[in-house]
């Protein structure tokens, strides 16, 4: 008798119950994409162009892996967007358009990637260090470290130069800035950055 009980009392005990297991819900997000591509400013430079330059993968330093757009808050903490990012891995976008830059240089004969049978003179090693938009300064950085090595008698690579590039640009004044004004802050700081790392290169071409 006490287990009929029980089981007669069961679905008024599960009424409370199924109305009290209600999850909240929470409106989606699409998140914004943005491209990294620094436009060059002027023309490339003229002039005959000998030697080839292997550009092999950029390093990503720790942080500079993850897509969200960056930015460096006032009291000094690191901000990370979900809702914003890069169409990539910032160092894949930065890797590429490093290639292109030199590429468009003209300061070279070809620029190639790593599996080309084309013999290098030169090879760029590089790794993203920097890609954040500095709220405080009112500024966006990026910056880069570059290893160059040289070929020697039997194909042996020795570094020629190693150096550490920076690049900047203006951002307006604000603690909350549309993520179209970081990205394009961003973009024209990498472009900054490139621009030193092609006069670095000059020397030694």
């Amino acid at each position: 008798m006490r287990r009929r009980s029980l089981l007669l009392a069961m679905p008024t005990l599960a009424i409370p119950l199924a109305a009290c297991s209600v999850l909240p819900s929470y409106d989606y997000v699409e998140p914004k994409r943005f491209p990294l591509l620094p436009v060059r400013p002027g023309a490339p430079a003229s002039g005959p162009a000998r030697r080839v330059l292997l550009v092999r993968l950029m390093r990503a330093a720790p942080g500079m892996d993850s897509r969200g757009l960056r930015s460096l808050r006032p009291d000094g903490t690191e901000a990370l967007a979900f809702y914003a990012e890069w169409t990539a891995p910032p160092a894949e976008l930065a890797e590429e358009a490093l290639r292109r830059w030199i590429t468009d240089s003209g300061r070279f004969s070809a620029v190639i990637t790593p599996g080309s049978r084309a013999t290098a003179d030169l090879v760029l090693e590089s790794e993203l260090t920097v890609l954040l938009a500095d709220l405080g300064r009112r500024e966006a950085r990026a910056g880069l470290s570059v290893l160059v090595l040289r070929q020697q008698q039997g194909a042996e690579m020795r570094p020629l130069r190693q150096f550490s590039v920076q690049g900047r640009a203006p951002l307006p004044a604000g603690d909350d800035l549309p993520p179209e004004v970081l990205a394009s802050g961003m973009n024209a700081a990498l472009a900054d950055a490139l621009a030193s790392l092609e006069r670095s290169l000059a020397r030694n071409v």
